[in-house]
């Protein structure tokens, strides 16, 4: 069974930062790709970043020049560094890891979300 386990999340003033963490452990034999979604009361979830096992990188317009993503593969974990942030950021950010299990199946696998909060 694989498990991500996020942190970070917390309320914060506009302008402020905050760094989530997603850890990924259990039985996964390879990780193609990390990554953070966000879905904010009544929107669909959307996507933030991703980066790859060949530390690709990729983010929503919304983020660029402000959120950074990054991972530390000893750890399986992925990390997200906000700054500048918005109230429309304001969102449950979701970690996301696509691999291979221990069958050579690939899989999609998600956290529980983390809440963020950016207001005065």
């Amino acid at each position: 069974q694989v498990q991500l386990v996020e942190s970070g999340g917390g309320l914060v003033q506009p302008g402020g930062s905050l760094r989530l963490s997603c850890a990924v452990s259990g039985s996964i034999f390879s990780i193609s790709s990390m990554g953070w979604y966000r879905q904010a009361p009544g929107k669909q979830r959307e996507l933030v970043a991703t980066i790859t096992s060949g530390d690709s990188t990729n983010y929503a317009d919304s983020v660029k020049g402000r959120f950074t993503i990054s991972k530390d593969n000893a750890k399986n974990t992925v990390y997200l560094q906000m700054v500048s942030l918005k109230p429309e950021d304001t969102a449950v950010y979701y970690c996301n890891a696509g691999g291979f299990d221990t069958t050579m199946v690939y899989r999609t696998y998600w956290g529980q979300g983390t809440q963020v909060t950016v207001s005065s």
